[in-house]
């Protein structure tokens, strides 16, 4: 898979291109779910840390049916299926060439989104079931339309896996209001690992990239056996974990996993890398997949909390990955320069700070749990707020540069 770059390989045919309306937020699909996403981001782990101080917050549905399944559901499949969306929407563009949605359907994708993150919060269940589940399956048939179009078939497997995600969504909903929320939790921990898996794969495809593109006479290196099994190994290991395999099996396969993604990191040097932070970032972000793995293993064996582990990989890897990227692509894609201003830098250190305080915290004191918590909830809603402060603007406008996109 190619990077997304501000040298997007598409160019609109000759004489039916106009310069960008002033309102340019439905111009790619980054623009949208980048800004509803990162403000979805602050304002559900708010509502969160309201709900675990025993603040009575209006809802229906799966707020007041299950409160820790709404939390780690609209994580899951509100905020990170967002920045997903946007992002794929943005990258097959570049690599295709050909543009993915029309203002319209970009428009009806969104659209479809805001509904299901309101209905899921206020009901009835069977619609926001019906339409929550329907949003991954148009991003699939927009992507797929792309693809066969152009006979890309390097960048098919993008629809299984996210059909995949689209299942595990509609899973979780029948499961939930046939009563069996402890089934439906295992549907959320088998989807973060959907997007964990995306994580790796694209991050071993444009990580070395960049740091050798922005540090002259940097060298990288992979192995090609490491390349070959990280992928699958990393899902199955999480997909063992979701669907509760014995311990020692999850166990193995998570240490196994562990040593893979640390022989990436020092494949990619990510030790010597010191800056700029909109790459530091990425290295910081992608060192959280081997010490989730770890975590994992020692979950499976009785010695952390779940929880702990889990959250390596959803606060450590996605939230991560998607503040690197989002500020990244948002600045590249609208003509602005690759680097990272003091905004986005408070951003990277506040969801790195909110990780290690949910995740080191409850091992090293356990007995201030909610302290952890709530420090690491308030480190994420000011980083993804700031985002919003810094972007809404530039991803509402053309672009500087009066390229289209």
């Amino acid at each position: 898979m190619q990077p997304i770059e501000p040298r997007a390989t598409f160019v609109p045919p000759p004489g039916r291109y106009r310069p960008a309306q002033r309102f340019a937020l439905l111009n790619l699909g980054f623009r949208p779910f980048y800004l509803a996403g990162a403000g979805f981001a602050a304002l559900a782990l708010g509502v969160w840390l309201l709900v675990l101080a025993g603040v009575p917050v209006m809802g229906n549905y799966l707020l007041k049916l299950d409160p820790i399944g709404w939390h780690a559901h609209e994580m899951v499949f509100g905020f990170a299926a967002s920045i997903v969306a946007g992002f794929l929407l943005t990258a097959v563009r570049a690599w295709t060439g050909m543009p993915t949605t029309s203002r319209r359907v970009l428009a009806a994708l969104a659209l479809l989104w805001l509904c299901a993150r309101v209905l899921v919060w206020s009901g009835p269940a069977v619609p926001a079931a019906l339409v929550d589940s329907a949003f991954l399956p148009g991003v699939a048939f927009v992507l797929l339309r792309v693809l066969m179009k152009v006979g890309n078939r390097r960048n098919y497997f993008l629809v299984p896996v996210l059909l995949t995600f689209a299942a595990l969504n509609a899973a979780f909903h029948v499961l939930t209001q046939t009563g069996r929320a402890d089934l439906a939790l295992r549907c959320i921990f088998a989807a973060a690992g959907v997007v964990v898996l995306l994580v790796s794969v694209i991050g071993a495809r444009v990580i070395p990239m960049f740091t050798s593109n922005a540090i002259p006479g940097f060298v990288t290196r992979r192995w090609k056996w490491v390349e070959s099994i990280a992928a699958p190994l990393t899902l199955v290991a999480l997909l063992a974990d979701a669907a509760a395999l014995p311990s020692a099996v999850v166990a193995t396969l998570a240490f196994a996993a562990c040593a893979v993604h640390c022989a990436r990191l020092i494949g990619w040097r990510s030790y010597k890398v010191r800056g700029p932070a909109i790459l530091l970032i990425l290295h910081v972000a992608y060192a959280w997949m081997p010490i989730g793995f770890a975590l994992l293993g020692a979950s499976a064996l009785g010695f952390v909390p779940h929880s702990v582990a889990l959250h390596a990989f959803t606060a450590g890897v996605i939230g991560g990955a998607i503040i690197a990227m989002i500020t990244r692509t948002a600045r590249g894609h609208t003509g602005r320069p690759l680097a990272a201003d003091k905004r986005d830098i408070a951003s990277y250190a506040l969801v790195t700070l909110g990780s290690a305080l949910r995740i080191v915290g409850p091992l090293v004191a356990p007995g201030h749990y909610q302290v952890w918590i709530w420090s690491a909830g308030v480190c994420w809603i000011a980083a993804f707020a700031i985002y919003v402060g810094a972007y809404a603007l530039p991803l509402m406008r053309p672009r500087e540069d009066g390229k289209p996109g």
